[in-house]
């Protein structure tokens, strides 16, 4: 039977068996380095790439979601309810003037909205902090195998969540990848950590797998686990901007140009820069008219790890706050095009900052080439100025 609890007392509570449980460091530490990210919709980004990223569905303007990354902050850091959770929602809603949104148009639909917000964030910050604390080396030395622990006092339980209840494996047993709860919205399944004398040899549990396919798009995730749910909070970066750029494709230039300038000002950008992630990273987004000029399909700038490394070591006076202003550096300076594939841009910012782009043959991809920093800004030769 669910636990009944006044109005006040409708706070934060992972095992359900009291009031409100006190935020501990590592779960305020996780919420708090996330970053802002303008989405449409909450499955913009999935899985492990929440990790890195504070979203509401439909918020798109950085001021709105800043207000409400504020609001959801003060009640982890501060054990506030869900009460005093939606009197700052109905603020941030009125001030921001924010229509439109799912659940806007009717009281039930509000009480649905905050609830998913308020506890989605409460227990997956709730459950990375005890991730963090689960992983300490001194504690596996000690209780290297995890409990699965599922909660009696929900109301409609998950059949298959009350059938792992009780279930021993070691911490890094991959079931526990996609496994490690919350499981879906609602889920308040969490974990302990046992002794070895815990674990009696079974296998994890093997349930099958299920197909979802959204806007085009299918997954296949095991059974148990809700869509966008398969993965261990307190895990991602390389993840997240995998996610960004595939996402960005058919998305507004505005949106596109907002997601690369949370990646590019976070420490994801940070360890790409040092050699910490391979691959592709997006590091500015072209309005519709450059990309247009450059005769291209993404309006998304990339940076291969091949282009950064060799221009590092060639050019290390370039440093990754430079980096940082790519954007700024097409959005204000000169523009000139070299052939039909390559743009190169000017911009005086105390010193000349001289960058340049081009798109692949095929039109689908465009590359950040150079970053070079000097005292003269000249195009190079045989560029053609483009007035904007």
């Amino acid at each position: 039977m669910p636990l009944i609890l006044s109005p006040s007392q409708l706070a934060f509570n992972a095992r359900g068996d009291g009031k409100f449980n006190k935020p501990f460091e590592e779960q305020q530490a996780f919420f708090r380095q996330k970053e802002n990210l303008p989405t449409q919709w909450w499955d913009d980004i999935l899985s492990s790439a929440h990790d890195r990223a504070f979203i509401v569905a439909g918020a798109a303007k950085a001021d709105l979601l800043a207000d409400f990354r504020g609001a959801v902050d003060k009640a982890i850091a501060e054990g506030k309810s869900i009460q005093a959770f939606r009197q700052e929602f109905d603020s941030i809603v009125e001030k921001h003037g924010w229509q439109g949104w799912t659940g806007s148009d009717t009281q039930a639909g509000r009480d649905w909205r905050t609830r998913v917000i308020y506890d989605t964030n409460m227990r997956t910050s709730y459950a990375a902090g005890r991730y963090a604390q689960l992983t300490d080396p001194d504690l596996l030395k000690n209780r290297p195998y995890w409990k699965y622990i599922h909660s009696d006092l929900v109301a409609h339980p998950r059949e298959l969540h009350q059938s792992w209840n009780g279930a021993v494996l070691r911490y890094d047993d991959p079931w526990w990848q996609a496994h490690y709860p919350p499981n879906g919205f609602g889920c308040r399944c969490r974990v302990k950590a046992v002794t070895a004398d815990e674990f009696k040899g079974h296998a994890a549990p093997d349930d099958g797998d299920y197909t979802k396919t959204v806007r085009g798009e299918s997954v296949v995730l095991p059974k148990g686990v809700d869509y966008g749910w398969d993965y261990a909070p307190g895990q991602a970066n390389a993840e997240l901007v995998r996610q960004v750029i595939n996402k960005q494709e058919g998305a507004a230039w505005q949106l596109a140009r907002a997601n690369t300038q949370y990646l590019v000002n976070s420490e994801v950008f940070t360890h790409f820069f040092n050699g910490k992630l391979a691959g592709e990273f997006p590091i500015a987004a072209l309005d519709d008219a450059e990309r247009s000029l450059l005769g291209s399909d993404s309006n998304t700038v990339l940076l291969s790890r091949q282009s950064i490394d060799d221009h590092i070591a060639k050019h290390p006076e370039i440093t990754v706050d430079d980096y940082r202003k790519a954007q700024e550096i097409i959005d204000r300076g000169d523009i000139y095009q070299v052939g039909d594939s390559r743009l190169v841009y000017l911009l005086m910012d105390k010193v000349w900052y001289r960058a340049a782009l081009k798109r692949t043959g095929d039109g689908k991809k465009n590359y950040f080439l150079t970053l070079f920093k000097n005292e003269r800004g000249k195009p190079p030769g045989g560029a053609v100025k483009i007035d904007r």
